[in-house]
């Protein structure tokens, strides 16, 4: 059975797919630096919000140690109000840090992963335009040697 072979390319179909493959890593380039930026804006507010939180519950965490401590030895009214209020707090406190972590850690790895992404099509980027700058380099004349006569 016969099979059908396929056409030669022409060099206006190469040229075609070349403008769009540059014009696709440009695209893929831009919004690559997009995406790192705002990933990590995202990381930094997150890492902020995490450092906020653990000062906070290491503030509670003696606050409630010294509430129970004075409501042990004294147990008014006003000392297990703030026993109780201290061990709201903490456990509010630590509720928001756990959410904070969980989406720190979906964060992280997207970031890593976009960033690698980003330096690998930038670096493609990079590579091209030096391969451009070989080859439309205007040939260079060679000059002829005179020659000495023995």
């Amino acid at each position: 059975m016969a099979t059908k072979k396929k056409p030669i390319a022409k060099s206006a179909s190469v040229e075609k797919n070349i403008a769009v493959a540059l014009e696709r890593l440009d695209a893929a380039c831009t919004e690559g630096d997009k995406a790192v930026a705002a990933r990590s804006k995202i990381a930094k507010k997150l890492n902020a919000e995490s450092r906020r939180l653990n000062k906070k519950r290491a503030t509670l965490v003696k606050r409630s140690k010294v509430a129970a401590v004075k409501a042990k030895a004294d147990p008014s009214a006003a000392n297990r109000k703030a026993l109780r209020e201290a061990v709201t707090e903490l456990a509010a406190t630590r509720k928001a840090l756990v959410k904070t972590r969980a989406a720190k850690a979906v964060n992280s790895p997207e970031l890593k992963a976009l960033k690698a992404a980003q330096r690998q099509a930038n670096a493609y980027g990079k590579a091209i335009v030096q391969a451009d700058k070989v080859l439309n380099k205007p040939a260079k004349k060679r000059r002829t040697r005179a020659r000495k006569a023995a």
